[in-house]
Order: C-alpha cells, then sequence, then structure tokens
C-alpha cells in the first residue's frame, strides 16, 4: 500500500471520528434516518459521494 493511500485512510478515519466526537446524536439521527431508506436510493448517494470525492481530487492535484 502507498504512503499516500494510508495517509488517505487514515485522514477518513480522523474525519469520521470528529463527526462522532462532536456530533454524536446528529450521527445517530442520521444513521436512523438511513435504515428507512432503500436501498438504491444509498447506492446513489454513494455514488454521488465517489464522484464529487473523485472530481476534488483531480482538483486537488
Amino acid at each position: 500500500m502507498s504512503k499516500e493511500l494510508a495517509g488517505a485512510l487514515c485522514l477518513v478515519l480522523v474525519i469520521e471520528g470528529l463527526v462522532l466526537f462532536a456530533a454524536p446524536r446528529g450521527w445517530q439521527a442520521t444513521m436512523r434516518e438511513a435504515v428507512n431508506m432503500s436501498p438504491r436510493t444509498l447506492r446513489v448517494f454513494g455514488a454521488l459521494a465517489i464522484g464529487i470525492g473523485l472530481v476534488a481530487l483531480q482538483l486537488v492535484h
């Protein structure tokens, strides 16, 4: 695994941890809403997140 990929995965953990630390009730509410969404809707949100992330990565690099 490259250093860049390892660093990126570490940053994901930091960001996820910050969300849980700063707003645990908001995270819980979001997860309750996610449980009620259809798998198709969740896939669309996931695909959008991937697309936005890839575009942002291209802009940064």
